[in-house]
């Protein structure tokens, strides 16, 4: 028999006969998605904040999906984790048996989505700490701005290089990392073979008048030079973020348009990115993503909510 008090302090109501459109719904708001193929049964997501979780928190999720499901336990692209299987009749006590041993379910509806996370932090071509950020985010907007009443769901995605492993400009906002640098050009010895240009993905450098010249029109700031040469020209760098917004990946595809500025710390771009949501919220139209918004109010205006004064 199920623990009503577990129905009641999550608003869920009891099943009686056949499930009603608005039971369904309301679990699909605590990260409850119906699987298919059941009348009964569904998927529970469980939220890992930034893709990555504990040996012990693996071992929770573990021991849930055991008591409550299958057995079984499925990755999202969204870096959450879903416990298969559930009946409805356990999902209150499964959300309760997570939350008391500090895990949270959810995942869906108009509101911040899980963040998307790789591994930059440790990868070796990670030029920022992404798992860092990324917590960041998780907390102070899929958390923090829970009850924000948006027009539609709203994506973020952290890539910590230019490879975007975690394509993060096919999201509403978008942030990737950059290498900052300024080259030494008058320790440039003119070498007729350039280690940097012989090495850059991008084929940015080039020499001119016998000294190193970077094109930065075509420069992807990828950090791949920073410390190569054995003269010193590329010692001088920093870490920085592109911010894209306006990507979006579904039934229908755009591209995320970068911001003119190279954001250079995490205050500015959890700030910047603050803002993308508060203009959603308040000049967005209810059922358009955030590419739409953009599109109908310009990028030009866009972009002058975000990082004009």
């Amino acid at each position: 028999m199920e623990n009503i008090k577990d129905f009641e302090a999550l608003g869920i109501t009891p099943r009686d006969g056949k499930l009603t459109a608005e039971q369904i719904k309301k679990v699909k708001s605590y990260g409850c998605l119906r699987d298919k193929r059941y009348e009964d049964v569904f998927n529970v997501r469980v939220i890992t904040g930034n893709g990555k979780i504990t040996a012990a928190e693996h071992k929770i999720i573990a021991e849930a999906a055991e008591i409550f499901g299958t057995g079984e336990i499925a990755l999202t692209v969204r870096m959450t984790l879903e416990i298969q299987g559930v009946p409805y009749d356990k999902i209150p006590a499964l959300i309760m048996y997570l939350k008391e041993r500090g895990l949270e379910t959810g995942g869906t509806g108009a509101k911040v989505r899980p963040v998307v996370s790789c591994k930059g932090t440790t990868c070796q071509f990670g030029l920022i700490d992404t798992y860092s950020l990324s917590q960041k985010i998780h907390e102070r907007f899929f958390v923090g701005c829970h009850d924000f009443d948006l027009p539609h769901k709203f994506k973020i995605a952290v890539g910590g290089c230019p490879n975007n492993c975690v394509k993060p400009d096919l999201n509403d906002v978008g942030i990737i990392g950059q290498r900052i640098f300024e080259p030494d050009t008058e320790k440039c010895r003119g070498c007729k073979k350039c280690i940097i240009q012989l090495n850059c993905p991008m084929k940015a450098p080039s020499l001119v008048e016998g000294k190193v010249s970077i094109d930065r029109s075509i420069c992807n700031k990828c950090g791949r030079c920073t410390g190569k040469c054995p003269f010193g020209v590329f010692e001088k760098a920093s870490s920085g973020y592109k911010i894209c917004i306006g990507g979006r990946w579904g039934k229908k595809t755009a591209m995320g348009k970068p911001l003119s500025k190279i954001f250079t710390s995490e205050e500015e771009v959890l700030d910047t990115v603050e803002k993308a949501l508060i203009l959603f919220r308040d000049e967005g139209i209810k059922g358009e993503r955030f590419a739409d918004t953009v599109n109908r109010l310009g990028f030009e205006y866009v972009e002058k909510k975000l990082i004009g004064e």
